[in-house]
């Protein structure tokens, strides 16, 4: 398996989740653009597109930076219960977009799953972000949600879905079958609108969820499965993650510091590059 990974990030993927973070940092740090050029230019050779999740605390140069190495970005508008900020953000991603430097703009990331803003507030950022941008706009959340709120599969102009079979406990030998149920569901709600995964992807360290281990093995094969399958069906996917990301434990558990294709040192896990 390592050689086939090995093989496939030499080919490149469509795209990878990217996090500027470092050890002692989380997401409430600001961050340095020679830092993000630094982690960005490990990822760079291996991947087309990169998906950023904020525009502010430096993240904003993410995009730009993201342009000089050759790769184009789904930028993350972050909003959330704090309007203040919510506004700041959506200023810079509209900024980024009209710069040339965002290929789509993703307003929102699992904000209805979190429960931090109405139906209505969230459609208000999409169309206002719509209105002022000549790029793709959408949103990004578990494929159920879109489900469960048609009106804002219908606000968008591609639907960004996030598919975790790990987090609904499937073990590895069924998760790569109900990974495509999650995304065909998410397309039948998408009334003939783009899908894209945002994310998907399986830890190699940390607790079981119900019938989902982590493991090395469990992790190399979700990645061969999922990269096999997008490919083969001209689906785009941003695989979740670039790095691992320990910030994320306080939240995840200890599974959320091990969701990386590198480690948090930039070391490839699960081949010899």
């Amino acid at each position: 398996m390592a050689a086939r990974i090995e093989a496939m990030l030499g080919e490149g993927l469509h795209g990878l989740a990217f996090s500027p973070y470092v050890d002692g940092q989380d997401n409430m740090c600001d961050v340095s653009p020679e830092q993000i050029r630094a982690r960005m230019a490990m990822l760079a050779p291996h991947t087309d597109w990169v998906r950023t999740f904020s525009c502010t605390r430096g993240n904003e140069a993410a995009p730009v930076i993201a342009s000089e190495l050759g790769l184009k970005s789904m930028v993350g508008v972050w909003v959330d219960d704090d309007v203040e900020r919510n506004e700041m953000e959506l200023a810079k991603g509209i900024e980024l977009a009209r710069q040339g430097h965002a290929g789509i703009l993703a307003i929102g990331n699992e904000v209805l799953l979190r429960e931090e803003l109405t139906e209505d507030q969230l459609i208000a950022y999409i169309e206002r972000a719509k209105a002022e941008v000549d790029v793709p706009v959408g949103y990004v959340d578990a494929y159920f949600l879109f489900e469960n709120h048609p009106r804002v599969a219908a606000a968008c102009d591609v639907l960004l879905v996030n598919c975790y079979p790990f987090w609904e406990g499937y073990p590895i030998e069924h998760a790569h079958i109900y990974m495509r149920e999650m995304y065909r569901r998410a397309q039948r709600v998408a009334e003939g609108k783009k899908v894209i995964i945002a994310e998907t992807g399986w830890p190699n360290i940390g607790t079981r969820d119900r019938g989902a281990v982590p493991s090395r093995i469990n992790a190399m094969k979700y990645f061969i499965d999922a990269v096999e399958w997008t490919r083969k069906e001209n689906i785009d996917l941003f695989y979740f993650a670039g790095f691992d990301e320990a910030w994320k434990v306080a939240k995840e558990g200890d599974v959320g510091a091990y969701w990386g294709l590198w480690d948090k040192d930039g070391k490839p896990k699960y081949c010899s590059m």
